[in-house]
């Protein structure tokens, strides 16, 4: 009797080429033509992060994973006395051959040493029952690598300080930065990447700064420095069996651009264009532009950053408007369903929101409260809807609409550095619990207008928000959610979502976006045409 192994591990293992070869065995005495030992394994687990499938390969047909040790543990079960386990390289040299003692439970393991990087081997192991030995397991495979990757950085846009090259972007602007490796064995897998900060430990080739290599080891990735002058981007290859190379820094300066785009309402990175601020299922914050093509985020916040620092997911957002403490781009605020505070994070550095936050506050002087009207709350934990009406006065602090016990209340300036406080209810009708608010904000002649969406109809109302010779606004519009004009109908079993950042497209006039059900990203001409960006991350 014999038995045929090897024959493919040449073509996923580099120059580690399998050749067929036969091995006289001797006559089972398993029954039923079964081995006498099951469950062979190798530790740690043969696989490859970039298919994500890790398996001992024990047939002819799987791929046969990597392993980043040259003293792995092999191990099987048998209920014989004993295991005689057999290595093989990829050439059909036999290089490791020891019978072992079966443990109480039944397991049975080795230690093959001298094993070399690069390689692919097959190993077997049969009962020991001494003479006559029974049916051995089939062939399993795995390939070596337990050396770390080898690269370099490098970028056209912000070239490596002391390069004496010329930077092409300013601070604020997009670069593209290109990572080349090799790795004699498994090959690259991936490479993670932070600016400015530190790399998070976590699974390898996971999360966010991951980029996949390719198969030649390179890859490319876009990265916004948010602050002029030196930055420092931190880099780490992982190849696929799962070594993972010391950090490496590439340092580079970013020049303040003298020419930065026009602010716009709506905008947080500075790039002159509204974002739409959505999370992604780990509940990190994604930040993509109103006008972009796919769902692939211009950046993102991380998930600990929100409020309580497990995740922006199910925290109601708003953001059109900043004060004169920093650039002109949007602030944000956010607030936890059922919470009395409303957290504000000013935008110091183009939408990292890195910094911590502050509370807004509703009242206008701690120290010289006004009467309050009826229906007043304390704090921001009845307010079931929130959203940012944009600049109402001189500066462009944004004032809050939010809806409580059924009415409408507008507060000016909440929790900003600058300016006076004030608030006031709105409508008293009760009736807009069963609406969800859209603030689309201002078009290009400086009209005003809040939308909502009837929860139970489905259908966009639209209402206007008039200036006053003296400059004030008219909120009469608003006395009742029923007397608006409808502009389409949006039923909530197929967009959970919607909302406005603002003129995405550059004509002029608010558009719309919404989030289906199952989760496509649309934007909007205004409130038509939808177009659809894909599937949200």
């Amino acid at each position: 009797m014999s038995i045929t192994m090897g024959g493919r591990l040449g073509a996923t293992l580099g120059a580690a080429a399998v050749v067929l070869m036969t091995i006289g065995v001797p006559t089972a005495t398993a029954t039923n033509g079964q081995s006498a030992v099951t469950d062979p394994k190798a530790v740690p687990s043969p696989g490859s992060l970039s298919t994500g499938v890790f398996t001992d390969a024990c047939d002819d047909t799987t791929t046969p994973g990597w392993i980043s040790s040259t003293e792995p543990t092999l191990t099987a079960r048998t209920t014989a006395p004993g295991a005689r386990f057999k290595v093989w390289d990829a050439a059909g040299t036999k290089v490791f051959d020891q019978t072992v003692r079966t443990a109480a439970d039944g397991t049975v393991q080795v230690r093959p040493t001298g094993l070399v990087e690069g390689v692919g081997y097959s190993w077997q192991v049969w009962p020991d029952y001494g003479p006559g030995a029974g049916k051995p397991t089939a062939a399993c495979h795995f390939g070596v690598d337990a050396t770390a990757p080898q690269f370099t950085v490098g970028s056209t846009d912000f070239p490596e300080s002391g390069s004496g090259a010329t930077p092409l972007k300013y601070a604020g602007q997009t670069g593209t930065f290109t990572v080349k490796g090799t790795d004699l064995g498994s090959g690259v897998a991936c490479y993670q990447y932070v600016l400015n900060g530190t790399l998070s430990v976590g699974s390898p080739c996971q999360g966010t700064g991951t980029v996949a290599a390719g198969a030649d080891g390179t890859a490319t990735f876009q990265l916004k420095p948010t602050q002029w002058g030196t930055n420092v981007l931190t880099v780490q290859a992982v190849d696929n069996a799962g070594n993972v190379t010391q950090p490496v820094s590439y340092t580079f300066y970013a020049p303040s651009n003298p020419n930065p785009p026009a602010a716009a309402p709506g905008d947080v990175n500075g790039d002159g264009i509204p974002d739409i601020l959505l999370p992604d299922t780990a509940g990190n914050l994604q930040i993509i532009s109103a006008d972009a093509t796919s769902t692939v985020p211009t950046s993102t916040v991380a998930a600990f950053r929100a409020p309580g620092g497990s995740g922006w997911n199910g925290v109601q957002l708003l953001h059109r408007g900043w004060d004169r403490s920093h650039a002109p781009m949007d602030d944000l605020m956010a607030h936890q369903p059922g919470g009395d505070s409303l957290y504000l994070y000013r935008n110091f550095d183009m939408g990292d929101f890195a910094g911590s936050s502050t509370l807004a506050e509703r009242d206008v002087d701690p120290f010289d409260p006004p009467v309050l009207p009826e229906g007043f709350n304390a704090d921001w934990s009845k307010a079931t809807q929130l959203v940012a009406l944009g600049a109402l006065g001189a500066g462009q602090q944004t004032s809050v609409l939010t809806v409580e016990d059924d009415s409408l209340w507008l507060f000016t300036n909440p929790g900003f550095m600058y300016g006076y406080r004030t608030f006031v209810r709105i409508s008293t009708s009760s009736a807009w619990a069963g609406y969800d608010l859209i603030a689309p904000g201002k078009a290009a002649d400086g009209s005003l207008a809040l939308w909502s969406r009837n929860r139970a109809t489905g259908e966009l109302r639209t209402y206007p928000i008039t200036k006053r010779a003296d400059g004030t606004y008219d909120f009469a519009a608003l006395a009742d959610p029923a007397t608006g004009t409808v502009i389409g109908t949006f039923p909530v079993a197929e967009y959970p979502t919607l909302g406005s950042s603002g003129d995405g497209n550059g004509d002029g006039q608010p558009d719309l976006y919404a989030v289906t059900a199952d989760r496509h990203l649309l934007t909007f001409n205004g409130v038509t045409a939808p177009k659809d960006l894909g599937t949200l991350r």
